[in-house]
């Protein structure tokens, strides 16, 4: 009986220690904060959280005010009895200027102010304030990415002059990029649901040494929400629902996530279903980009019928859906584990650049869109602590599926043959990323990556008449596949907090292989299948320098690289009217070297000026010239006599570029900021031609007027683009006449653009909030560069939000 007793004693008593262990975590990334000074009222008393986060408060009594300090993140204030609630504390991290914490540069939580590179970081409250129609809206509102639409389901980016597989996009942490990402203008962007985005980070330049090819011109890294825990007995639900209309493309939008918390476990349930009819474009504007016609089939005939209201761009409007599920369990404070799924479906997608296309006095094309763009991740995800281990003190293990479905479908004015191409792709990836800190100034991170893709092509033709269906040529070869093994080092020290010195090595061992026997049947290709292996060694290094509290320099180095995929190695595809792109074995990586600068002079958070400038060199660039097969320089594909191209590394580029920002804070609540970005940029092809580089986007910005109240927000802002000239125009842009303005001796260019907006947030309670925007108020009718349909004219969107 006394033994029981004793052990009743002991249970209690371990109980009650356990009860008061805590932990800190981050609002933003829910990641542990070590080193959280943890105090009462009169510093008597004090404890400092590990490496876990975790801290005893023992020692205090329940009624006491307890104080919580970090150098990245806001003092709170909270008495112990209501943290005994729960046994987690969250801090909310610091966003003013150089505290910003982000993942991105190292796949472990940093200052932003330590990383040399210049990083965008875009938090949850401005993206439910911005309240983005998809992803791509969502970058082009950082001001500081720019977005090209060939048709309204899409969104291209461009950063400092690169675009597509130049440039790469991750989701959690799980690279986006495929083998058959392309040169040409990309859309896969859209498939990340907006409202499913917890932060989202943009490296603006080279990322290669965490990220591997195709990170030459930037990354996208999209953070979706977390499950939460309650980390206590009881279950903790949370809800949101939110439906909005826009007025442009007549909109309509339900979501609606939900969080189920229990102690060691957390689910949470995210979906969005869009419905966007054709989309309106402006009244005040070039006249070449009005829909004057369109084509309806009627009576089994293909007819040209004039369009009541040039305006609406007819046959531009689609649907979405976006699901996402997560599931997390922690069974330590230590260990944690992590499965996500997503998916993504699209409803076939009008590729309107194709449909504007005219041949003498009709249109091309009778039909031409994408048919479902559909994406699916599972991604799993192991995190790991450690105090004790000599080789790391954080581990994470990310191992993913993903698999990418898209198919074109084509078919030219008054002819019975569709053109039918479907591709899918398989891709497999295990990251494993370590972080160490080997002394008090100095942190190694370092890592292993394996990527392999696997490429399902078919291509078909389809006599509407007969509906018979016969093969024919597939985009890619069929059965081709794409693998890259790496690994990955950096290290940054840190002397004092005014200096920063980080710098990192990868390399990448990269294999394609392709049969082209299925193609060769309709192609003759002197090659039956091919196998390209290319190394890279690539680096960095840089430092943030602070000689006070005004002035923070930043300057790097890096160098990075894009081997070929199957796109680039194996692709057939009508790249422009008129022309054709065939295969070509003989390909290697291309290699980017540059710098960048960086100024910011922060004068008391009341006046911060932000400036950078860079430079890169592009060489052995990969790029689309005249080529010849089996000596022939034109063939037959899909019935039309076509010159033949190929990829081909053939040319090499230099982009150049300055950004600056300005914030002004006049009060608490009003603030001005703007931003303007200068990009310039050149080609030079083999023989030595010159010629405006493709992506480099005119020179554009933005300025906001910010009132913040404490239930109220208003932005009143400008966005301006500025105009590309016909001479400044690459040359593959002069051939897309059909897409853009003329001027006054009838050659296409890019004319300048104005817009005024202005958008509310109002929240009425704690459970609902109301967003309203007025966009392009003066109803201006224009495109951004390179875009095939024309941006939405004055365009309102309202949209409540409900939260439980």
């Amino acid at each position: 009986m006394k033994l029981n007793y004793s052990i009743f004693i002991f249970f209690l008593l371990t109980s009650s220690i356990r009860a008061q262990q805590i932990k800190v975590l981050s609002n933003i990334t829910e990641e542990p904060i070590s080193g959280v000074i943890i105090y009462n009222v009169d510093k008597s008393k004090s404890v400092i959280s590990n490496l876990n986060g975790e801290a005893s408060l023992n020692q205090f009594s329940s009624d006491e005010i307890l104080y919580f300090q970090h150098l990245t993140h806001m003092l709170k204030k909270i008495e112990k009895a209501q943290i005994e609630k729960v046994n987690v504390v969250y801090l909310e991290v610091i966003t003013q200027d150089l505290n910003e914490i982000v993942i991105s540069a190292s796949n472990f939580e940093q200052q932003e102010r330590d990383i040399p590179q210049k990083i965008i970081n875009v938090s949850e409250k401005t993206i439910q304030f911005v309240n983005p129609q998809t992803s791509a809206d969502l970058l082009e509102s950082t001001g500081q990415v720019y977005i090209q639409k060939s048709q309204f389901g899409g969104g291209s980016p461009m950063i400092r002059g690169f675009s597509t597989n130049r440039l790469l996009i991750t989701v959690d942490g799980v690279r986006m990029n495929n083998a058959i990402f392309r040169g040409g203008n990309l859309q896969n962007v859209i498939s990340i649901d907006p409202l499913s985005i917890k932060n989202v980070e943009v490296i603006l330049g080279s990322g290669s040494i965490i990220y591997g090819s195709d990170a030459i011109g930037g990354v996208m890294s999209f953070y979706t929400q977390k499950p939460k825990l309650s980390y206590t007995d009881s279950l903790e639900v949370k809800a949101n629902t939110m439906v909005r209309y826009a007025s442009a493309s007549n909109e309509k939008m339900g979501h609606l996530d939900f969080n189920i918390g229990l102690k060691e476990w957390a689910f949470l349930t995210n979906a969005s279903y869009t419905i966007f009819d054709d989309l309106r474009m402006g009244s005040h504007g070039p006249a070449e980009y009005l829909r004057n016609q369109f084509v309806s089939r009627l009576n089994g005939d293909d007819v040209m019928v004039d369009n009541p209201n040039p305006l609406i761009q007819k046959e531009s409007g689609y649907n979405q859906l976006n699901v996402m599920q997560k599931v997390r369990f922690e069974p330590y404070n230590s260990l944690s584990f992590d499965l996500g799924l997503y998916y993504t479906t699209t409803s076939d997608v009008p590729r309107y650049d194709r449909l504007i296309r005219y041949k003498g006095s009709n249109l091309r094309s009778a039909e031409w869109y994408y048919g479902p763009q559909q994406w699916f991740m599972v991604n799993a995800q192991i995190t790991k602590y450690s105090s004790l281990s000599n080789l790391y003190d954080k581990a994470k293990v990310t191992m993913a599926y993903q698999n990418f479905q898209e198919s074109r479908v084509d078919r030219n004015f008054q002819s019975d043959i569709r053109n039918i191409r479907e591709e899918a792709v398989d891709a497999y990836s295990f990251n494993l990323d370590l972080e160490k800190k080997i002394s008090p100034k100095t942190q190694f991170f370092y890592g292993l990556e394996y990527v392999f893709n696997k490429v399902m092509s078919y291509g078909m033709e389809e006599n509407i008449a007969t509906n018979n269906v016969i093969p024919a040529v597939s985009r890619y070869p069929n059965g081709s596949d794409w693998q890259s093994a790496a690994i990955y080092s950096s290290i940054k020290y840190k002397p004092s907090t005014k200096f920063i010195f980080q710098s990192g090595v990868r390399f990448n061992h990269i294999v394609s292989k392709a049969n082209y026997k299925e193609n060769n049947a309709f192609l003759n290709l002197p090659f039956e299948s091919s196998k390209n292996t290319a190394g890279a060694f690539t680096g960095t290094a840089g430092i943030s320098w602070s000689p006070n509290n005004i002035i923070q320099w930043k300057l790097n180095a890096s160098s990075a690289f894009r081997a070929p995929n199957i796109d680039d190695i194996g692709k057939v595809f009508d790249s422009e009217p008129g022309s054709v792109v065939v295969p070509n074995e003989s390909l290697k990586p291309e290699y980017a070297y540059g710098g960048d600068v960086g100024l910011k002079l922060n004068f008391n958070n009341l006046l911060v000026f932000d400036f950078n400038t860079y430079y890169t060199y592009l060489d052995n660039a990969l790029v689309r010239r005249d080529y010849n097969l089996n000596g022939e320089t034109d063939i037959i594909y899909d019935g039309e006599l076509s010159n033949v191209q190929a990829m081909q590394n053939a040319a090499k580029a230099w982009v150049y570029g300055f950004e600056g920002g300005m914030e002004l804070n006049l009060s608490k609540q009003l603030k001005l900021t703007s931003q303007y970005s200068v990009i310039g940029g050149t080609e030079e092809d083999d023989s030595g031609v010159e010629s405006p580089l493709r992506h480099a986007a005119p020179n554009f910005g933005n300025t906001h007027v910010i009132w913040n109240a404490k239930t109220f927000k208003m932005d009143v802002f400008a966005n301006y683009n500025n105009e590309l000239s016909y001479n400044q125009l690459a040359p593959s842009e002069i051939e897309k006449d059909y897409i853009y303005a003329s001027d006054v001796n009838g050659n296409p260019y890019a004319p300048s653009w104005v817009t005024l907006n202005l958008r509310t947030q109002y929240y009425l309670n704690n459970h609902t909030t109301i967003t309203a925007s007025l966009e392009n108020i003066t109803d201006q009718r224009y495109k951004t560069y390179s875009s095939g349909i024309a941006a939405a004219g004055r365009n309102f969107i309202l949209a409540l939000k409900y939260s439980l």
